[in-house]
């Protein structure tokens, strides 16, 4: 079963939207308060989900903090803001990110295009295209569509870390009573710090 999402954004909706992540975490880590949208390109007002990851450029680089959802009713520059808080909150990877590391951080964000509820995660998954979300009710996880390409993972290793994110066994994304979800999005990120952004192309 496939969901189709009403938004394809330009490189500079792309843009706009790291943009805006990234000033909801600067809001957020440094006054402690949420920044509103401001003006809304004219893509950022449909209703699809969306995902915000913070990377550390420091040492050997490490994920600072990600968050978001596949689906949700809000409109997607709330659904940006919102994810970025939660991805520099404590919530995230345990500890809140702090104003000194603002200038050691990459922001990217992912565009929900299309979902795909599948029975056979194994035959529909296609690396680096989707993204995944396994869920079983009180657990829940999900990792971006690039992840698996950065690691060289397997399709069985990408649904098998997936479902260790969620709290789950390895081996949960077969059980019944799991759900899980493929999503394809677009995806784009600062090249450095605040720095100018791409649009990851991924094959």
């Amino acid at each position: 079963m496939s969901e189709a999402q009403s938004v394809t954004l330009s490189y500079e909706d792309g843009a706009r939207a790291v943009e805006l992540a990234r000033e909801a975490v600067e809001s957020y880590v440094q006054n402690g308060s949420r920044e509103q949208p401001g003006s809304m390109r004219e893509a950022f007002y449909a209703r699809t989900g969306a995902y915000v990851r913070l990377q550390s450029t420091r040492g050997r680089g490490s994920l600072r903090g990600c968050a978001g959802a596949h689906q949700g009713g809000d409109q997607l520059g709330h659904v940006i803001v919102d994810a970025a808080i939660r991805a520099a909150s404590d919530d995230s990877c345990g500890s809140e990110v702090r104003p000194a590391e603002l200038s050691n951080i990459t922001v990217s964000v992912c565009a929900v295009t299309n979902l795909l509820l599948t029975d056979d995660p194994i035959e529909d998954l296609e690396l680096g295209r989707h993204g995944v979300v396994v869920d079983a009710g009180s657990e829940t996880g999900w990792l971006y569509p690039t992840v698996p390409v950065e690691n060289n993972w397997t399709a069985e290793e990408y649904l098998g870390r997936t479902c260790r994110k969620a709290g789950l066994p390895p081996q949960a994304w077969q059980r019944e009573d799991v759900m899980v979800t493929l999503f394809e999005g677009q995806t784009f990120r600062e090249r450095e710090p605040e720095g100018s952004v791409e649009q990851l192309k991924l094959e």
